[in-house]
């Protein structure tokens, strides 16, 4: 029986504030600020997301009673617009209900106001009432004391509603950090096997990922994956390998029963992920020789290719921490593909950085080669095995970093994957440019103490990362 497994959307809750004595005094005021609290509601529309709007707070009561409506609304994340001054007793009562991490909106309606025109105002009371559509920034210093002293973590987005580049990305940043903070809420974690023996750095609290990320880790056994694999059917075994040609760049050499090992082992794999509704799956496994066990983890390497590729990352070494930063970069578009440091180039100044096992065909520069081994260094068996170099480019490295203090962090890096020689060992492998250079680049990645493997993906999205971080409540480092 397969595990039902549904992931609600993404909410968003929006509110504006403003001062209930305004209303009566300057006609025309609230309606303007309601308008621009609709131009935001629009910044925020897009497809697969929920936009909770309680329109505009302007009392204590009103505040009260949003702060239950957000939390019974089940939103993850607030965006807080301030339209004109407010007291801070009319937002407090909505985000401590809340309960979620709140964003500000500081966004004026003009660059700034036509000073002519507005000292050209004949009637006072009209000048301040539209000097207060302009004052956004009057009672942000106000709101961001009351959130300090009550221990409540806000962020900013400062500038201008209309036509902000600057403004628009950092709050799409924003958005996008919300919807990969709710991916790993419900993501589905499979872990099979057990740890490489003695690889100190990479063991894991099961528990302490749950605290931090969310989701669910799902326990799975290799026996399972072995019994699956016994009833692959044969015309299944064909069709996968006639995927396999498709999908890679097959060399020659590789022995057809090898293939259609894999091919068995990549059905089951398939079938495995599907009935526990996973989402990523970390495993490591060594089995006794020449047991159903060892053969389906000596074979798992094309079909763990094929569903990191498709939004399923995998992890070998039984490696928790860089699988959830392998879903993490993957959540964010970017791919994410098993890495270590591989070796130097002190010539070009350049790391080689790639590693054994699946890699994230998706951002592979060209098609992944499939080529034969006869041992898979360090690990039981022999087989096929995939090699491939992340597309060239502008590239961004993650790790989840377990600190001497017990929490997680996350350590973030940006570089290019540049053309160049590589080692054609039948592994995933790239060479990585940075522009602090690879001496400082290594000395400073390695004193945040990380374990030795990190994610890779295509683009530069340590911004987006650092949001991720804010709103998961964890420390964010960055060296280039």
């Amino acid at each position: 029986m397969s595990a039902i497994h549904i992931t609600p959307p993404l909410k968003v809750g929006l509110f504006g504030i403003g001062l209930d004595a305004y209303w009566p005094q300057f006609p025309g005021l609230k309606d303007r600020l309601l308008g621009h609290l609709q131009v935001v509601a629009q910044q925020l529309a897009r497809p697969g997301l929920e936009v909770v709007n309680l329109g505009l707070i302007d009392t204590p009561e009103k505040a009260s009673i949003a702060g239950h409506e957000f939390r019974q609304a089940d939103v993850d994340l607030l965006f807080l617009h301030v339209t004109t001054y407010a007291l801070s007793s009319t937002v407090l009562p909505v985000v401590r209900r809340a309960n979620v991490p709140v964003i500000i909106l500081n966004l004026t309606p003009a660059a700034a106001l036509d000073y002519a025109r507005f000292n050209a105002l004949s009637d006072r009371t009209q000048m301040t009432g539209e000097w207060l559509g302009f004052c956004q920034a009057c009672p942000v210093p106000e709101i961001a004391n009351v959130f300090n002293r009550c221990r409540i973590p806000f962020h900013q987005v400062t500038g201008v509603l209309h036509d902000d580049p600057i403004a628009g990305r950092e709050i799409n940043g924003w958005l996008e950090a919300a919807r990969v903070a709710h991916a790993m809420e419900h993501n589905r974690l499979g872990v099979m096997g057990h740890y490489y023996g003695g690889m100190l750095d990479i063991y894991s609290d099961f528990t302490q990922q749950c605290a931090y990320f969310g989701g669910h880790i799902e326990i799975v056994e290799v026996d399972e994956l072995a019994e699956l694999a016994r009833g692959v059917a044969e015309a299944d075994i064909g069709g996968r390998v006639r995927h396999f040609h498709e999908a890679f760049d097959v060399q020659p050499d590789c022995p057809p029963d090898e293939l259609q090992r894999a091919a068995r082992t990549s059905v089951a794999l398939d079938a495995l992920a599907e009935k526990h509704a996973l989402g990523s799956l970390a495993y490591y496994y060594m089995g006794a020789p020449g047991s159903a066990n060892e053969d389906v983890i000596s074979s798992i390497i094309l079909g763990s290719s094929l569903l990191t590729a498709r939004g399923i990352p995998v992890a070998g070494e039984f490696e928790i921490k860089n699988v959830q930063a392998m879903k993490i970069m993957d959540s964010f578009g970017v791919g994410g593909s098993f890495t270590e440091y591989y070796g130097v180039d002190y010539h070009d100044d350049v790391m080689l950085m790639g590693h054994d096992g699946p890699g994230h065909m998706a951002i592979a520069q060209g098609k992944t080669k499939v080529r034969p081994l006869k041992v898979y260094h360090g690990k039981v068996g022999r087989g096929v095995s995939v090699e491939m170099s992340v597309k060239h480019g502008p590239v961004t490295l993650l790790s989840v970093v377990q600190t001497v203090d017990g929490k997680l962090k996350l350590l973030a890096a940006e570089g290019e994957s540049v053309p160049g020689p590589v080692l054609e060992i039948g592994n995933t492998n790239s060479r990585y440019r940075f522009a602090i250079g690879a001496r400082r680049f290594m000395a400073q990645w390695n004193s945040h103490g990380p374990a030795h493997h990190c994610a890779t993906g295509v683009g530069h999205i340590a911004d987006r990362l650092e949001k991720l971080a804010a709103l998961l409540r964890m420390e964010f480092a960055r060296v280039c």
